[in-house]
This record gives C-alpha cells, structure tokens and sequence, in this order.
C-alpha cells in the first residue's frame, strides 16, 4: 500500500482532485500546511486528506476544527504534537513558522488576527490577517520530543541547513534539528520553500516537498520507499 504526500496546495485544489483521481488506489494522503486559498477556502478531497497548519491558514476554520467541526469533508487537521493514526503510520505534527518572538507563549494564548484590512492580493491570507497562530511553540515542541515510535514527522518548516534556491541565507530552524536527533521518525516531510529537496537530518531522511502544481510523493506504507511524480 502507498501513501500519497502533498506540499503546499495553497487554494489549488482543481490540482489535487487531478492527482487524487490519477491514484485512485491510494486511500489516504498527508499534506505539510498551507491548504486555503488566499480568501480563506477549504474543499472537500476525493480521498481523506490529513493536514498540518501552515503560515498562510484560515485560523478561525482549524479552531473550529480543534472543536469537532472540520474543514470539509475527508479534510483532516492534524495539531501540533501527537501521535496521530494515519492509515499504518503513527504521526507527529509541527505545523507553522518559527518566531522567536512568540516562542515561549502558550499555544492557548498566541493572538488570532488583529482584524487588518489589507488591500486585494496584496499579502497571502495569514499574514495580512496579522494571526500569530500561525506559529509553533515551545510547549509543542517539547510535546513532539517527547513523542516515540513515530513513522512519519510533518513540519511546515525546513531543519538547518536549508538555503532555497541556492540563497545564502540558511532558512532552517534549529529547534527542528532537535526534535529529529530525538524523535528518531522514520520520514520527516516539510514544505514552506516550495522547493524538492531530499536530505538526510540527524540520520533522518528528510524530505522538502515542491509546492503541489510541480510535484508530489508517493511513499510505500511498510518500506517508506519514496517515488516522486511531476504533477
């Protein structure tokens, strides 16, 4: 049995009922973040679909889902932490960004949008709606460490060293380093860069994955063997 693995779909979700119909024998699929458009919209997929929060989320719809009331439809959010039961697979989430700022607050007590009216187009949907939420945490994270057995590990940040498109600046996040040194998961899958990359982290395997309009994964359930498909 395969399971699919999506990068950030960003509101393009004509593209995801294309790939879903072209595996129609694959049941269930995880994403790493970044599901709504831009207007805040969620779809219902052909098949279940289990989702880590990105930066750019209608937060007040994953409240909501926190709650019981989910996005749509075989649209499963995952929170931050764990484990969750993914088809065989024991899951870890660490949706989000990294903000050193709000890093040592409470995931209870991170401030949802300020109510900003931003011009049309002019941001994407969590940032010009100012939602701290769209961070992880401290708390989370040592909730993740503490976490075992876990096959696969879903972050919506990349771990260090990461410099997309060949920049200088390393965009990855030490506290990811350290969660894989100690969760020890059979597969880490990121997203955020929109950028494949295939990389081993603290003796992980640690997949980046393009955004979903270039290319996505299929994994093998028991060999966690990966093959990449253009989309």
């Amino acid at each position: 049995m395969q399971i699919g693995a999506l990068g950030d779909i960003h509101g393009e979700f004509d593209t995801v009922h294309l790939i879903m119909q072209r595996h129609a024998d694959v049941p269930r699929w995880v994403c790493v973040g970044d599901v709504a458009s831009n207007d805040g919209e969620y779809f219902a997929p052909p098949a279940p679909l289990y989702f880590i929060k990105g930066n750019n989320e209608d937060f007040d719809v994953l409240a909501r889902a926190l709650g019981g009331v989910p996005p749509a439809p075989l649209l499963y959010y995952l929170p931050n932490g764990g484990p969750h039961v993914v088809g065989p697979w024991r899951v870890a989430a660490l949706g989000g960004t990294f903000a050193p700022s709000w890093y040592n607050t409470a995931p209870a007590a991170l401030p949802p949008s300020k109510g900003r009216k931003m011009a049309a187009g002019s941001l994407k949907l969590g940032k010009s709606r100012d939602d701290k939420r769209r961070h992880f945490v401290r708390d989370e994270v040592l909730a993740c460490k503490a976490l075992t057995a876990i096959d696969l590990f879903l972050t919506h940040e990349a771990p260090r060293p990461f410099y997309p498109q060949g920049r200088r600046i390393d965009a990855g996040k030490t506290v990811l380093n350290d969660v894989l040194a100690v969760m020890k998961p059979r597969l880490h899958l990121f997203g955020h860069h929109h950028e494949f990359t295939d990389t081993v982290r603290q003796s992980v395997r640690s997949i980046g994955l393009d955004v979903v309009t270039k290319s996505y994964l299929l994994v093998d359930a028991e060999t966690f063997k990966t093959e990449r498909l253009d989309t």
